[in-house]
């Protein structure tokens, strides 16, 4: 009987200490919470926090303002220690509204290369001899700043076969390159072996902006070539106003898409930044003024405020004004930091899912409101399943927005 009673005992504790491997690896390492807030999980109502890993608190407690807080289960077996930074909570107006997305890169990006047949019928690829590979962006070319792809051909075929000097970004790094040109004999021109491109259009959605500076966050995630799947460094870009005027249906293992026409007489503002979490640019003062005139204004919820449940976006399918759709967070995932998927979402609008079949391409970024807080943006839709997709913390987005 003793005996028995000690394995019980023992197999207790190994779960309870299993499950706070569990919840350790479901928590971040850092938090931002607003020096006001009970600093809790909302997905982990069981979890309870103190500012000091011997002390236990209940869950409805407040933590103290210390840089570093201990998570418990139960108040009795401590999980994970968190920093917590304290910073007040932002208040932006949700977007949901459609704009055209016109971009120039910083140089111009290598998208495939090729073999140019030389004079004696032998083939070569002088970009490749070089060293250049598929998504290098080259940014000067003989000391010049390129600035459009026929600069840069136009540099080749007055290269007369001297070898041009290369500046090239590859991820973080700039690398020198020389490429030297081959007179094709087929057009009787100097070739580079290679296709580039310069500029980069397509349809995207505002999430949020700050209505006293005017900057503004879209998409949730980057913008990238599509050749190349590279994130487009951006020389200068600019947001348009959009009109939607159809939408290609989603379904089981086929995408939607939003399609509708750019104004081209009009303009939104400027594109500044395209970041892992987003597209980032600032209004016109007109369009500021005009956004500002009619739009809902919500606090921003730090991740440890989302839970599972209902929730609504905000999205355009038809024109340029956006509408309120329900919809349900799935899953939550705290730990996750630096991504785009941070958070599974299910539409559940009759409405939207009749007409869109759910989330479709050009919704990405999407404003996402919960309990009175905006706590994201969509950003993905699931192939397999259109009705479902993933989206971003908003305080991802928001940590790139200035």
């Amino acid at each position: 009987m003793v005996k028995t009673a000690a394995a019980l005992l023992f197999a207790a504790f190994v779960g309870l200490f299993g499950t706070a491997g569990y919840y350790s690896a479901q928590l971040p390492a850092v938090i931002s919470a607003s020096s006001e807030d009970d600093l809790k999980i909302a997905g982990f109502p069981q979890l309870s926090c103190t500012a000091s890993p011997e002390l236990a608190v209940p869950a409805a407690g407040t933590c103290s303002d210390g840089s570093q807080v201990t998570f418990s289960l139960f108040g009795a077996i401590p999980v994970k220690n968190i920093e917590v930074r304290r910073t007040e909570t932002p208040v932006f107006a949700v977007g949901g509204r459609p704009f055209g997305i016109k971009l120039l890169m910083e140089g111009v990006m290598v998208t495939g290369l090729g073999d140019v047949e030389g004079q004696d019928g032998s083939l070569s690829c002088p970009a490749e001899e070089a060293g250049l590979c598929k998504g290098d962006i080259i940014r000067l070319a003989d000391g010049e700043v390129l600035t459009s792809n026929d600069r840069l051909q136009q540099m080749i075929a007055d290269s007369g076969g001297k070898a041009l000097e290369l500046s090239v970004r590859r991820g973080d790094e700039d690398i020198a390159m020389e490429l030297q040109p081959v007179l094709s004999r087929r057009s009787g021109g100097w070739k580079g072996g290679m296709w580039v491109r310069d500029s980069i259009a397509g349809i995207g959605t505002m999430s949020f902006f700050d209505t006293k500076t005017g900057c503004f966050a879209g998409l949730g995630h980057p913008i990238c070539d599509s050749d190349t799947g590279g994130i487009v460094p951006v020389h200068s870009g600019e947001a348009v106003p959009v009109e939607i005027t159809e939408v290609k249906r989603g379904a089981r293992g086929l995408a939607g898409e939003l399609r509708g026409n750019f104004a081209m007489a009009d303009s939104f503002g400027v594109l500044e930044r395209n970041r892992q979490s987003g597209i980032y640019g600032r209004l016109s003062d007109e369009a500021l003024a005009e956004l500002s005139a009619d739009c809902q204004v919500f606090p921003m919820a730090f991740r440890q405020e989302i839970t599972e449940g209902d929730a609504e976006i905000y999205t355009t399918v038809s024109g340029n004004t956006p509408e309120s759709y329900s919809a349900e967070i799935v899953s939550v995932d705290y730990a996750s930091s630096g991504s785009s998927k941070n958070m599974v979402i299910r539409i559940t609008d009759p409405r939207l899912l009749d007409t869109a079949g759910g989330i479709v391409q050009g919704m990405s970024g999407s404003p996402i409101v919960q309990n009175g807080k905006l706590i994201g943006a969509v950003t993905h839709v699931f192939v397999a399943d259109p009705t479902k997709g993933y989206g971003i913390f908003a305080e991802n987005m928001a940590s790139e927005l200035y």
